[in-house]
């Protein structure tokens, strides 16, 4: 299927979903339970869950280790 920004979604792709930053922006987001951090690219709108302010690819989720748990406490800076 395609992302927002028209590209195709790739799972194992560094990328994300935001709701507000411009397509193309790179953020290093930081899994604040146990320090991992990746650089991801947004590609796509979202997540439209409450509470939630970023939707990481699967290869994203795995590199910072938040797989089994499915969300975690993150910290986002815009590079």
């Amino acid at each position: 299927r395609r992302t927002a920004n028209g590209e195709r979604f790739n799972m194992n792709a560094m990328t994300a979903a935001h709701k507000s930053l411009p397509f193309g922006t790179k953020v290093r987001v930081t899994n604040r339970r146990n320090g991992k951090s990746v650089v991801v690219r947004i590609n796509d709108r979202g997540p439209y869950a409450h509470g939630r302010v970023i939707d990481l690819s699967k290869a994203a989720a795995s590199r910072i280790g938040m797989i089994h748990s499915g969300t975690a406490p993150v910290q986002i800076d815009i590079l």
